[in-house]
């Protein structure tokens, strides 16, 4: 029986070493289609829309990303329909990033799905793991807002402005801090 390629174990959803020679390869030309759409201006749209139709898994067609942004390897970021992301989005789509329709993603926002030993052993030989992160439908992640491995942020969910959310939080909340926790929910008077 042949050994799985750190590629196929990426593939899988498997612990892999990250520094793989494939793996740069697959990453380099994810950093070369994101170096490319960076240089390019809101003015060029069908050139921008070229460009993420090539490097991500899918966009929705009336979403749009303003340069620049960072990702691992692109082709596992899924975004939906009607999605604004600001400057400076980081993106590390190790494992699948799924963004739902509506969402508002501010400045300098970082979704993170890479995990790594804590046994310094492990660690140091370059292994590492991945857990996807869901970002459900009319969520706003405010600016500087980072998302951990394995976070679900549900529907209608206004996570604040620098928040680090570690765990999944549920639809309809407002939350925030370092680790995020819910503050409130939303009710009829935020609808006004």
């Amino acid at each position: 029986m042949n050994e799985k390629t750190m590629l196929q174990r990426l593939e899988a959803g498997e612990p892999h070493i990250a520094n793989d020679a494939d793996l740069d390869e697959k990453s380099d030309a994810a950093l070369d289609l994101a170096n490319a759409y960076n240089s390019t201006t809101m003015r060029q749209e069908p050139l921008q829309r070229e460009i993420l139709n090539t490097l991500l898994g899918h966009i929705g067609k009336t979403s749009r990303i303003r340069p620049p942004l960072y990702v691992d390897f692109g082709s596992k970021i899924t975004i939906g329909e009607k999605v604004f992301i600001n400057f400076n989005f980081v993106a590390l789509d190790v494992a699948p990033i799924t963004i739902g329709d509506h969402v508002l993603i501010g400045p300098n926002v970082q979704l993170l799905t890479p995990t790594h030993p804590i046994d310094p052993a492990t660690r140091k030989q370059g292994w590492e793991s991945a857990e996807p992160i869901t970002i459900k439908d009319n969520v706003w992640l405010g600016g500087g807002a980072i998302v951990c491995p394995g976070v679900t942020i549900g529907e209608n969910t206004v996570v604040g402005a620098g928040a680090v959310v570690t765990k999944d939080l549920p639809a309809n909340v407002v939350a925030a801090g370092n680790p995020a926790k819910v503050i409130r929910e939303i009710t009829d008077d935020d609808r006004q």
